[in-house]
């Protein structure tokens, strides 16, 4: 009995479709089991000693709804501006998040970004060129989707005084200035950030 060419080409076409989706099948296992390889740092909940605490408590102020506290931190890395938002409103904010005390060394805004799918991408090699120093701390994983083993994430703020977010991140953020490749350690939470 003779077969139709059509028959056979849609036969063989089927099979390599079958197998193209088996092979993603398996490089997406793959990925996800690499991902689920390292363990969580958890980092948003480790707690401050009292007496951090109480040390941190003269440099936490409160000013237009933003508590920040960035005199600490400064100490241990050079601060960096590098917001999504246009210059003339991020320049407001970072000029009182400032204070005059020239802790946030360098700014970069809107233009600084590159515009991809309708969001803004905030490329960290134009703040330097060793990523393995640099640290994105941001609340939106579509920001940072280029760099993503060296961000930590952080939900946004709404006027809540009772938001401790920052604060908790203190003890991370100090144990991080310690380590020769921050992505080493960030990158075991690729998970968290939804990305995709």
């Amino acid at each position: 009995m003779m077969r139709a060419p059509g028959l056979l080409g849609l036969r063989g076409f089927v099979a390599f479709a079958a197998k193209l989706w088996s092979f993603v099948l398996y490089m997406m296992r793959r990925q996800v089991r690499t991902v689920i390889q390292y363990q969580t740092v958890r980092y948003d909940i480790l707690p401050l000693s009292p007496a951090s605490r109480n040390r941190l408590n003269g440099d936490i102020q409160s000013s237009s709804s933003v508590v920040y506290l960035p005199a600490q931190v400064s100490q241990w890395y050079e601060l960096v501006v590098f917001t999504a938002s246009m210059e003339i409103y991020g320049s407001a904010v970072a000029d009182k998040l400032d204070n005059n005390r020239g802790i946030l060394q360098r700014r970069f805004y809107r233009q600084h970004c590159t515009l991809e799918l309708g969001s803004y991408i905030k490329d960290l090699s134009v703040v330097h060129n060793d990523l393995a120093s640099v640290v994105i701390l941001d609340n939106s994983p579509g920001a940072y989707r280029s760099h993503p083993d060296n961000a930590i994430p952080i939900k946004s703020w709404f006027s809540d005084p009772s938001d401790t977010a920052l604060l908790n991140l203190l003890p991370m953020l100090d144990a991080l200035r310690f380590t020769a490749d921050i992505r080493s350690v960030l990158s075991r939470n690729l998970h968290q950030h939804r990305l995709w």
